[in-house]
């Protein structure tokens, strides 16, 4: 598996560097900036492009813009965007692609749990979804205006909705919650029909699906 990183601090680049190669990676070009991790996409054609939300020269959301570039020019490279916080609005822009396999989105905290940040590149790189549980907290808060479709649901399917949009399989949720997978599957079964959505096929067009109702887009 071969990756590429844009980072522009330099001490955080090589941590990362580090943390990759770790997790079996080869780490094939590093860039601090989006112009240079653009190019470097184009010339190695990565598994996984690891990349800064903000970035020089304007540092707002050139890594977001360059990962939707990514996305366009070589679907096949996952894409995972780290950010100092919380801008659910970014993990919006990325998840509203059609192409919604390996896709992540941490918090740079995160990277500090390494078994934890090593799993979720794995999941990405896989064409599975890693998205930060404050975003998950962040777009589950964001809906404003007429009935509350979560209304419906109870809080341990709240809970179980929550790791869903994380990226976590079944097992997973059942580990975390200390319930056997089969509960799992019943509360997720129950999340489809309170929220109207069909079960869809492969863990991240489920998250997606979940998402963009939660994000109130059809």
């Amino acid at each position: 598996m071969r990756a590429v990183i844009a980072e522009d601090s330099v001490l955080l680049r090589i941590g990362l560097v580090k943390v990759l190669e770790m997790a079996g990676f080869e780490v094939t070009a590093e860039a601090g900036d989006a112009e240079a991790v653009l190019a470097a996409v184009e010339e190695h054609r990565p598994d996984l492009a690891l990349l800064d939300v903000r970035m020089p020269p304007g540092f707002t959301d050139e890594g977001v813009r360059a990962a939707l570039m990514i996305r366009s020019r070589s679907p096949r490279t996952a894409v995972l965007l780290l950010s100092q916080y919380v801008e659910e609005r970014y993990a919006a822009d990325l998840l509203s692609g059609e192409n919604s396999a390996g896709i992540g989105y941490l918090l740079k905290q995160r990277v500090a749990d390494v078994e934890e940040f090593i799993d979720a590149l794995r999941r990405v790189a896989a064409g599975g979804t890693a998205l930060d549980p404050q975003v998950v907290a962040q777009l589950l808060l964001r809906r404003g205006g007429g009935p509350d479709p979560l209304e419906r649901l109870t809080p341990r399917e709240r809970e179980v909705l929550a790791l869903m949009a994380e990226g976590r399989s079944n097992a997973g949720i059942a580990a975390g919650l200390v319930v056997s997978e089969s509960a799992v599957a019943k509360h997720i079964n129950n999340i489809f029909t309170k929220l109207d959505l069909p079960p869809a096929e492969g863990a991240h067009r489920r998250v997606l699906a979940v998402l963009r109702f939660l994000d109130g887009t059809p």
